[in-house]
């Protein structure tokens, strides 16, 4: 029976999702401007969780075409208009930068990746000790670089190791051409494969939370602290110091409850590795210390003297961040070798689609701002004075990143503390602690989704998710154990850690040189 031209559409659109969420799309693109029509404010807030619905639909359907539409229509019905897109896109060239050229830099140093971490899991047999490692390692990591470029670095790692065992339970030696994206092959031990996803669940949790725990307490660690310092006038010691009654005891509690997750076995957490998957890769590893030649172990040598770079470009602010993922690119391609252009390509392949949907959520963003949907919020919480007011911050910072993305929702919030002081409104002592509490609350609680944090949500639309069986809905729910005590350890440091002390301190001393509201009005308006 032929296909009639209305079955041949819903077939093309949105190729293999399932039925229901074509129409669930298509019944979003006929009501949005219906409800835009009667009352805008309701109608942005229903992009906003359509927009989150396509997130939580990732695996069934990359949110970027679903998304794209939703944001095409919100310009198009003047939800937002192209000049505010172009705005928002302009303002975090840096990110998109970091994105495009980074994690094509981290591709370049996998080879060492691999073999650092490939060590750590054959020769430690605890899997308490190597979720506290990752988790630790990717604290460390992001407290220097940006918390992208961390998970792009686990996400290379669990994408070597799932490629080693897929290849050789599939019959083939380590050296064989092999697609591990197959699910064809009927030697793999389901049981078995089953757990070792499990396991690699774990340890990309742990990195992602250990992004979000280092990420927190420096400037250069997630994109919006950039953002507050250069509002603030921090520099990179000033900005740690200023968070770190927050930031220190947050960290030791998420470290505990990385211990605590692993130890009871709960929340999907205490998957073991699988016995036979870690012969897999101890024979892995033997294989390639024994064929390793001088050649091999100089690129290895030239990738570590380019990871140090790395660490000293970013701790240092030498240049933006997307420059120095350029500059990796370039010094690991030329002293090893690369240089055939398709070669260069295959790096790019990651992170390009990644890099086209966070263009579109600043569609979203366009949207969020044109609209004033965080507006009441803002007022609200400046209502409130003193500690009350840190906390009701803290905590609308947490919410409202939980729905949406930190990125936007500090840029958002310390421009508008910024506006109310330079009206004066709040003082300037006022004006750092109110940083502290917007910095703060956009990290921590906002592990609760993965659209509250960019690198979540790279995590969640990598090439590794599908792999390893990490939907939307799992990712929150392992991560409720980590919201639950990050959350209320940072409300109770932000009520009682004694920041005000800290701030009297720095102007007392007269460490800072900004310490008149004179003087902030100098900040960028």
């Amino acid at each position: 029976m032929p296909v009639t031209m209305s079955q041949a559409f819903i077939d093309n659109f949105l190729g293999h999702s399932p039925k229901w969420f074509k129409i669930a799309i298509l019944s979003f693109l006929i009501i949005n401007p219906m409800v835009f029509y009667i009352d805008p404010f309701i109608a942005g807030w229903l992009l906003i969780l359509e927009f989150i619905f396509t997130l939580a639909m990732a695996l069934k359907c990359y949110p970027l075409q679903p998304g794209g539409l939703l944001a095409i229509e919100a310009v198009a019905v003047g939800m937002t208009s192209p000049s505010q897109v172009f705005h928002e896109i302009e303002a975090n060239l840096e990110v998109l930068l970091l994105l495009v050229f980074m994690v094509a830099g981290i591709y370049f140093m996998k080879q060492l990746l691999l073999y650092v971490f490939t060590k750590m899991i054959t020769k430690i047999k605890s899997k308490i000790v190597v979720s506290l490692m990752f988790c630790i390692a990717s604290a460390f990591l992001s407290a220097f670089l940006d918390a992208l470029t961390v998970i792009a670095v686990i996400i290379a790692v669990a994408v070597g190791f799932y490629s080693i065992y897929h290849k050789v339970a599939s019959g083939k030696h380590f050296t064989d051409d092999h697609d591990h994206t197959s699910e064809g092959h009927q030697q793999l031990c389901e049981n078995e494969l089953s757990a070792f996803r499990g396991f690699l669940r774990n340890l990309l949790m742990h990195a992602g939370i250990g992004t979000a725990l280092g990420g927190v307490c420096t400037m250069v660690g997630e994109p919006q602290n950039l953002i507050i310092a250069a509002q603030a006038n921090w520099q990179f010691g000033e900005f740690a110091i200023r968070m770190s009654p927050v930031t220190i005891p947050v960290f030791f509690a998420g470290i505990f409850t990385c211990f605590l997750v692993e130890k009871y076995k709960v929340f999907d957490y205490g998957q073991e590795l699988p016995s036979a998957v870690h012969k897999i890769l101890s024979d892995y590893a033997s294989h390639e210390d024994a064929r390793r030649t001088n050649h091999d172990k100089m690129k290895l040598v030239i990738q570590a003297l380019v990871g140090v770079w790395l660490i000293i470009g970013l701790a240092f602010h030498l240049a933006s961040v997307g420059l120095i993922g350029l500059s990796v690119i370039i010094l690991t391609t030329a002293f090893n070798g690369v240089t055939h252009e398709h070669a260069l390509g295959k790096a790019f392949e990651e992170a390009l689609p990644f890099t086209a949907l966070l263009a579109v959520f600043f569609a979203i963003v366009g949207v969020i701002i044109d609209q004033q949907l965080f507006a009441p919020v803002i007022q609200w919480a400046l209502s409130y004075e003193g500690n009350t007011q840190l906390v009701i911050f803290y905590i609308a910072n947490g919410l409202l990143s939980m729905v949406s993305d930190n990125v936007f929702v500090g840029t958002v919030y310390i421009n508008e503390v910024k506006a109310a002081l330079l009206s004066g409104q709040i003082t300037r002592e006022q004006f750092d602690l109110l940083a502290v509490a917007i910095n703060t609350g956009t990290n921590l609680p906002s592990v609760a989704t993965p659209n509250g944090q960019a690198a979540f949500l790279f995590l969640l639309t990598s090439a590794i998710a599908p792999l390893i069986r990490l939907s939307y809905g799992r990712m929150v729910w392992m991560a409720v154990p980590y919201t639950i005590v990050l959350s209320i350890v940072g409300v109770l440091a932000i009520q009682f850690g004694g920041l005000e002390q800290m701030t009297q301190y720095f102007y007392d001393h007269q460490i800072i040189t900004h310490h008149s509201v004179a003087n902030s009005t100098s900040l960028t308006h």
